[in-house]
């Protein structure tokens, strides 16, 4: 081969090389590309706002109950709709969210396993599984959306806002519509439907919602804003005196004892000791014009038989539901009688009005053992984030976690007067808190990195002295 042919060829003309289709599969790269689209941030984000949007939808049906003023509505099913929107996009966005379940969610989801443990050896299985079903499982799904979703202070915020809001409107509502209700010769406030259907439960509700009225009472600004969150303060301690119940108002002392500890004498407010010596008075004055309410409260102390009470014997039923309630826990400890069973076993037709001794007749002591616990790392995670740096520099922090815990102390002694255990408001408490917890966890400053020196002992890094770092929330309840 010449020098010519080694440079330019040797004069023949190369055949151009047939094309051939284009393959339709995807290829490696397309496919690695649509994998890291679908798992971008941003593809995550919308995501998670999607099922926060739901979640926030669900919320105000729950608490709001549209169906109740707007005709034809009752028969769309908007709840289990947003629900699952929400669950369908914390599920979707599962494997990207940086967030760690916490202890406390992970309770739940044992305490729900158990209780459908306990149906095989429930005395009507079917009625025990529908209770699962139905009401339990929404419960231990709006702890887990809470507590995974929600991830900054505006969010909790704005949860927060639509129940407050919402039970605030519902108490304004229910004095307007059934302004007076004969039963037993006497007049109590019910409320419009669903968990403020019975008097008890509305009032529980009223009072685990005070606190955080008063929160938003100090976070807003503007006058009007405050006079809104004022007058709603104002209806809902009315609220709990126009139900006429003894349990409502039980669990609103301690709550409102709470809240000038928290408000007033822990925040460094005179002006809230100062109306709360001005709200004692004034409802010992609307009390007083109640001849009613005045004798139905002293069956508190001297028992149901007072005259004008119309106790009609309640109290000494709902003592010895509470005996009969302990004899079958005792009877059944491990699975007891089915969720929901307890009605049919006793065949009083009556729930416990306890919810302590309702799980542990219904569901066994394990149950109540879990539940207890769940309570108790609810009440510990408000008191990290009580010590941690971000509740000494974020207001918001601060009033809000004062907030849930004076809420959480009206719903614990509540609870031992009503029925709560398939209710979802105790868990939307559950989930608040867990949430609040990871927050104050995030705004806390990184650990300080200690280097060994020299000499073998520890020195901070960034300049600042080991003691001086701050303690973090590292634990997770």
């Amino acid at each position: 081969m010449t020098f010519y042919d080694q440079k330019f060829g040797n004069g023949t003309i190369a055949k151009k090389p047939a094309l051939t289709p284009k393959s339709t599969s995807t290829s490696p790269v397309q496919a690695k590309a649509a994998q890291s689209v679908a798992s971008s941030p941003k593809f995550v984000q919308r995501r998670a706002t999607l099922a926060y949007g739901a979640l926030l939808t669900f919320s105000f049906l729950y608490y709001a109950r549209p169906e109740d003023f707007i005709p034809g509505m009752a028969i769309i099913p908007v709840g289990k709709i947003s629900g699952g929107l929400a669950l369908a996009g914390l599920l979707l966005s599962w494997a990207r969210l940086k967030t760690k379940m916490p202890l406390v969610i992970k309770l739940v989801l044992v305490l729900f396993v158990h209780m459908c443990l306990t149906v095989p050896f429930a005395f009507w299985r079917g009625g025990a599984f529908q209770v699962v079903r139905d009401d339990f499982s929404k419960a231990v799904i709006v702890a887990l959306l809470i507590s995974m979703i929600v991830g900054s202070m505006d969010d909790l915020r704005r949860l927060l806002w639509v129940q407050a809001v919402s039970v605030s409107v519902m108490t304004i509502a229910s004095i307007i519509i059934h302004p007076q209700t004969s039963l037993t010769g006497q007049y109590r406030l019910w409320g419009l439907g669903g968990v403020f259907s019975n008097p008890n439960d509305f009032a529980i509700n009223i009072a685990i919602n005070f606190p955080l009225c008063l929160a938003f009472f100090y976070a807003t600004k503007g006058i009007l804003k405050k006079v809104l969150w004022g007058g709603a303060l104002l209806f809902l301690l009315y609220g709990v005196i126009a139900t006429y119940s003894r349990s409502g108002l039980i669990a609103m002392v301690i709550c409102f004892m709470i809240c000038v500890w928290e408000f007033g004498i822990r925040g460094k407010r005179p002006q809230v000791v100062a109306a709360a010596i001005f709200v004692v008075m004034l409802g010992l004055g609307v009390g007083l014009t109640k001849p009613n309410y005045t004798a139905r409260i002293k069956t508190l102390v001297e028992g149901g038989e007072v005259e004008n009470s119309g106790d009609h014997g309640s109290l000494d039923a709902r003592r010895e539901l509470l005996m009969e309630s302990i004899r079958v826990s005792l009877h059944h400890p491990i699975f007891g009688v089915g969720p929901g069973n307890f009605q049919a076993i006793t065949e009083s037709w009556h729930v416990t009005h306890n919810t302590y001794t309702e799980l542990s007749s219904e569901a066994g002591l394990p149950a109540l053992a879990l539940f207890l616990t769940i309570i108790v790392l609810t009440f510990r995670n408000l008191k990290h984030v009580s010590k941690s740096a971000a509740f000494e520099t974020d207001p918001q922090l601060r009033l809000f976690t004062s907030a849930l815990r004076a809420g959480m102390f009206a719903y614990i002694v509540g609870a031992a007067f009503a029925s709560t255990t398939y209710n979802l408001f105790p868990y939307f408490m559950v989930g608040y808190v867990a949430a609040l917890y990871r927050i104050g966890l995030s705004a806390e400053p990184e650990p300080v990195q200690s280097k060994p020196t020299g000499n073998g002992s520890l020195s901070a890094s960034k300049g600042l002295p080991y003691k001086n770092r701050q303690p973090s929330l590292a634990r997770t309840y």
